[in-house]
């Protein structure tokens, strides 16, 4: 397995294959904590390979500096079974969050794991505007 993208963005979406992007950041501003952000996607593009073919679970977790989870992680099935004429299979994966919330400013990361092992980390990070800080 092979994670070609793993991003945090606006929106994303997929067209006959084609993972695309809207957005894509690392840095949320927010003017006051405990903080929601409304919308937002983790989008990822994973390549399989023969010796990928089976059943795995997908896993994302996103987690404070700490380490502690701040939502419940989501778990996605994923069957890979490569067809007879191909070397390889790419698939996108896009994961709509909704009313992120964010208790205070400092390091985040989602954390991206295929059968409990890790594969990827997406850095966030959470700062009030230099304005607001007192």
């Amino acid at each position: 397995m092979n994670i070609q993208v793993a991003v945090l963005c606006d929106a994303a979406t997929e067209d006959h294959g084609k993972l695309n992007l809207l957005g894509s950041f690392d840095t949320i501003y927010t003017p006051q904590l405990p903080a929601v952000h409304p919308q937002c996607a983790v989008a990822l593009r994973v390549t399989f390979s023969p010796g990928d073919e089976g059943p795995h679970k997908l896993k994302l977790n996103f987690v404070n500096a700490d380490g502690h989870s701040i939502m419940p992680p989501i778990e996605i099935p994923v069957a890979v079974a490569l067809p007879d004429d191909v070397h390889f299979l790419t698939r996108n994966f896009i994961i709509n969050i909704q009313q992120l919330k964010f208790a205070e400013a400092g390091l985040y990361s989602v954390d991206v794991r295929l059968d409990d092992k890790s594969q990827a980390a997406i850095p966030l990070l959470v700062k009030l505007p230099p304005q607001a800080v007192a």
